[in-house]
């Protein structure tokens, strides 16, 4: 893989991020759900900044987790110039994979909470006249991708989880989230060869 081709890559996915989560914004408020199949939904929340609807902290651990994202997209950043070097393909894809994915929820956290307005009860408003719901950097993500495959129900006599209906899959994402989960599987399933000796 070339600079052109993991270029064109990650612009494809930030690309088919930012418009579904600009469309989700612009068309859904916040907990309005379309049910697609019975295992597929389109369910339209907001986090603090981690991926499948997890929180960090509030006002203050959601800065940091911008500021450690934009650290760790310079990192990623130079170890996919080291892999594209090196020719190493599998740990190229993977980590432009994975770049797009943080890049697509930084625009997020950095941006949207000045160019949206608040989406509580109808869909935000692009560029509002009266300004966004947060300041730079203090952005929410925005997630809709809801795969409840199925309900499975957990005897009583088990412990601490038992008596209880659980739903698989119950996390809720976006496609910046789906790139850096494919892009840590194909560091996982091809480890060998994207962890191969590099040079420097």
């Amino acid at each position: 893989m070339n600079w052109k081709k993991a270029t064109a890559l990650i612009l494809a996915v930030l690309i088919v991020d930012q418009a579904v989560k600009i469309w989700i914004k612009t068309h859904f408020y916040i907990g309005e759900t379309r049910v697609i199949t019975s295992w597929f939904r389109i369910l339209f929340v907001e986090n603090e900044g981690m991926a499948f609807g997890l929180k960090f902290g509030h006002d203050t651990g959601k800065l940091f987790l911008t500021i450690f994202r934009i650290i760790a997209v310079i990192g990623i950043f130079y170890a996919l110039r080291i892999a594209i070097k090196n020719k190493n393909n599998v740990l190229a894809l993977a980590l432009s994979l994975i770049l797009a994915g943080a890049l697509g929820n930084i625009i997020d956290s950095v941006f949207y909470g000045r160019i949206f307005s608040e989406s509580f009860h109808k869909p935000a408003q692009l560029f509002p006249p009266g300004g966004g719901y947060a300041p730079f950097f203090h952005g929410k993500v925005v997630d809709m991708l809801y795969f409840p495959l199925f309900r499975f129900h957990v005897p009583s006599w088990i412990p601490y989880f038992g008596g209880h209906t659980y739903t698989f899959f119950d996390a809720i994402f976006n496609i910046a989230d789906s790139a850096i989960t494919i892009g840590v599987l194909i560091l996982i399933i091809f480890n060998k060869k994207a962890f191969k000796k590099q040079a420097r």
